[in-house]
Formats: C-alpha cells, structure tokens, sequence
C-alpha cells in the first residue's frame, strides 16, 4: 500500500530509495535559495521549479521545510504534477523521522481496522439507554 502511495505521489515504488533525510535537515531547506519539501515520505528539492509552479511560488515557500503530502493530495494535481515529481526526487525521509500520523477517521484504528467500540458496543449501549428511558417514561405515564 505505501508503494501505490509513492507510485501516485510520482516515485517509482519498484526503484531502491535514494538517500536518507532527517526532518531536521529537510526543515533547514525552506527559502527560495533551496528549497525542499516531504511527499509521501519522499523528498523533493522543488527550487528549480518556484518560478514555474503554476498556483506561485508562494505556495511552495509555504510548505517548504516540511511535510506537504495534505497539502499536494488536497489540490487534487493532476497525473502530470505527479509525474513531474520524479524530477525533483533526491531522496527519502529517514524511517525515524517519519510521522505515525493518525487516521482522520476516528473509527478507523492506525492498522486500518475499524474499532470495535466505535462501531458496536456504543451504538448498542445507545439503544439500551434510549429504550430504558422510553421503557420507565411510559411506565410513569400510566400511573399517574
């Protein structure tokens, strides 16, 4: 799955990594002299690219230093953008510095199970609640 992730993100998922970055080091690169960003795990040195950036450069100096793997999927680039990608690849984050970003869905574990809680014993307690309130409402209605 994290190989169809470069794959999209314009890597080549079957070619080895290149070479390891630390955050700390991809971080020091966000001006417009150099340039780096973090896609999918992978990094990017997009300073060639600032002028021709078609949103502005501003977008990329805003991302540049860190992770823009939601900003680049929120965009919705195109099969070219993506391709584009691989011109700029230099390399890839170092495993102990990538995020063990939690899931947006909060029903979603981080090994991508839905939770049990989530999904059965609350909704299930829910109806237990509503159904003894309803159950001890409708006894009190008739004596009184």
């Amino acid at each position: 799955m994290e190989a169809q992730g470069r794959e999209e993100a314009g890597g080549c998922a079957g070619a080895p990594g290149g070479p390891l970055f630390t955050r700390e080091e991809v971080a020091r690169r966000n001006s417009s002299r150099e340039a780096w960003l973090v896609i999918h795990g992978r990094v990017y040195d997009v300073t060639r690219f600032l002028a021709e950036h078609p949103g502005g450069e501003e977008v990329l100096l805003e991302q540049a230093g860190r992770d823009a793997t939601e900003s680049f999927e929120d965009v919705g680039h195109s099969a070219d953008a993506r391709e584009m990608l691989k011109e700029y690849y230099i390399g890839e984050i170092h495993p102990h510095d990538r995020k063990n970003e939690g899931s947006k869905e909060p029903n979603v574990t981080s090994s991508g199970q839905t939770s049990f809680w989530s999904t059965w014993l609350i909704p299930i307690f829910g109806a237990l609640v509503l159904g003894l309130m309803y159950r001890y409402y409708m006894l009190d209605g008739k004596s009184s």
